[in-house]
């Protein structure tokens, strides 16, 4: 059976189909050592507040757009963010049915004391797992020694075949990035998963979807969040993305 290699920036508190990427791989590589996007999800969620989607920032320290997301630190007033965040969650959650269970997960968390931002979420995503019982091993890919500046395609062949792998899983959202013969030609193969679209109660207001693993964790049980990390599916790239990419 090939295993399975998976690879995402660090991102805070980020949707289910994150969690499904790491719990169907057998080794999920944590990149680290890529570039920080302002503007992106790595430091920023949202989460339900009276029926409606709200988004939630962890503030950084002022740095340069060339600088990879080790490289980043939280903001140095973190504390008073967190707090401030806690109380909206606790006033916004309060009639939740996981309340009791994941709002001291979600105070812990942010309690930690590490204000580097990969360690931070490196952190934060472990302690998720853990509440999840998903087991996957995770590296960090500042580990692997890649060049820091290598083509990302070539970036993740080479991390997959430095893991061991045979197969490589990529979020839908990437399927236009990669190219299957690239990968085939390294003796690779490349899939990508794609959540269903689920729903689940949250109070009495219209299902919010994609929002922060938060108001997942908020709303269903453990057992509950088995099954949804089981409703996906994977699929095959596109060999025109293909034929584009070795024209």
């Amino acid at each position: 059976m090939l295993r399975t290699v998976s690879m995402m920036q660090p991102y805070l508190f980020p949707y289910l189909g994150y969690f499904q990427l790491i719990a169907l791989s057998d080794v999920f590589v944590l990149g680290d050592d890529l570039q920080y996007v302002k503007g992106s999800w790595m430091n920023r969620n949202r989460v339900l507040v009276n029926g409606q989607p709200k988004l939630i920032t962890f503030p950084l320290r002022k740095g340069h757009q060339t600088e990879q997301i080790r490289e980043r630190w939280l903001c140095d007033d973190f504390d008073r963010e967190a707090e401030a965040l806690m109380k909206m969650l606790e006033r916004c959650y309060a009639k939740a049915p996981q309340r009791d269970t994941v709002l001291p997960l979600v105070r812990s968390i942010l309690a930690y004391p590490e204000r580097n931002l990969a360690l931070f979420t490196e952190n934060a995503l472990r302690r998720i797992c853990a509440y999840m019982d998903i087991r996957t091993p995770i590296y960090r890919g500042s580990s692997l020694g890649l060049p820091a500046k290598m083509d990302m395609q070539d970036r993740v062949i080479q991390i997959v075949h430095r893991m061991d792998g045979g197969l490589y899983l990529n979020p839908i959202g990437g399927i236009e990035l990669y190219c299957p013969a690239r990968f085939r030609a390294d003796g690779l193969l490349l899939r990508f998963l794609r959540m269903d679209d689920l729903t689940y109660p949250q109070f009495k207001h219209p299902f919010v979807p994609s929002l922060s693993i938060i108001d997942v964790l908020m709303f269903n049980s453990r057992e509950q969040l088995k099954d949804l990390l089981l409703r996906f599916s994977v699929v095959e790239g596109h060999e025109k993305r293909a034929a584009l990419a070795t024209a």
